[in-house]
């Protein structure tokens, strides 16, 4: 079967790795999904600051949350709290 690649399917997986610590898997299906026109929303960004948290890249965490705030994207407590 073929599963369609959108920012639903992106999000569950980064949501995977997070939860796996998984962070570099993360950063690279982040750049991937920037890539072929995907909506990179908060939940995307929270996904990927938890990964990068769990891994204690708190360079990585800032950088995201910069680019969340550049794309105008919402930060809210789900991604302070990741």
């Amino acid at each position: 079967a073929h599963v369609e690649l959108n920012t639903i399917t992106y999000n569950a997986a980064l949501s995977a790795c997070a939860k796996g610590g998984q962070w570099d898997q993360a950063l690279r299906l982040l750049v991937e999904m920037a890539s072929t026109r995907g909506e990179l929303n908060t939940i995307t960004y929270a996904a990927a600051v938890s990964a990068c948290a769990k891994g204690r890249l708190w360079d990585h965490v800032l950088r995201l949350l910069a680019e969340m705030a550049s794309a105008h994207v919402g930060l809210d407590t789900i991604t302070y709290n990741a």
